[in-house]
């Protein structure tokens, strides 16, 4: 059944099992950014001043000791440094962490593998006609992940469609909130400059969708092709295909 709400005026859009397979980012963007890690974190250890992300790594694994999480120890020895703040950034991997300066070093190691030509992006075939038809309904389309907005943009200027990034007006990550906390949904919202009855929220996740419809946001639920199955969905509108969405 179409989804045609007048009101909306904005498409705010989960990536992983909304836009994009949930294949590609673990069985691609991850193993590449893992297998990476070592060389990005000695190679910035080199320069002599640790960069904002590296910094934040080691900062994020004070609070996970004083919080009892039990991660690896990072050395403060030079010669095992290195390895031992991989080791933690493997660990937090490994949690599916929602890691701020993660995030942003895997995106900066996915930036290199798309300039380099190693790495090429995947979206459902239904996602760039998708993205046309609803920027030429004067509707807006923006995205909202837990990976950096640096890996948002590579993402969507590689795909195999072609670069969608003409059609994004917006692109939000974990620097404006989690994604189960309504009070992201209402930041957004705010600097978008849209009230909350304008935006639909596309996600995988009935959590992420449970916290946008708290802060007033219509919520449609993704069931794409290897997506996990969600309970306590029952209230959303369920779609398969974006062809589903303000069709013309």
């Amino acid at each position: 059944m179409a989804y045609s709400d007048p009101h909306i005026t904005t498409l705010l859009l989960d990536i992983e099992g909304t836009t994009t397979p949930i294949d590609f980012v673990y069985e691609t963007l991850f193993p590449y950014a893992r297998a990476h890690m070592h060389e990005f974190i000695v190679r910035d250890l080199s320069k002599g001043q640790l960069s904002q992300d590296v910094e934040g790594l080691i900062q994020e694994h004070a609070a996970d000791i004083t919080a009892g999480n039990n991660p690896p120890p990072i050395s403060t020895d030079p010669q095992n440094h290195a390895e031992s703040l991989v080791e933690y950034a493997y660990w937090l991997m490994d949690r599916d962490r929602k890691s701020s300066p993660l995030k942003s070093i895997q995106g900066k190691i996915w930036e290199a593998g798309y300039n380099q030509g190693e790495l090429k992006s995947e979206v459902f075939r239904d996602v760039p006609v998708a993205f046309g038809r609803w920027v030429g309904q004067q509707r807006q389309v923006c995205i909202y992940s837990s990976g950096s907005v640096l890996a948002q943009k590579l993402l969507f200027a590689n795909t195999q469609g072609g670069d969608l990034t003409g059609h994004i007006s917006a692109y939000f990550d974990t620097n404006v909130g989690p994604k189960k906390d309504p009070a992201s949904y209402s930041r957004i919202g705010q600097e978008l400059r849209r009230i909350p009855q304008e935006i639909l929220f596309l996600s995988d996740t009935a959590a992420e969708l449970a916290a946008a419809s708290r802060a007033g946001l219509s919520a449609i639920l993704c069931s794409r092709p290897g997506n996990h199955p969600q309970s306590g969905i029952s209230e959303y509108t369920i779609v398969e295909t974006f062809d589903e969405i303000f069709p013309n």
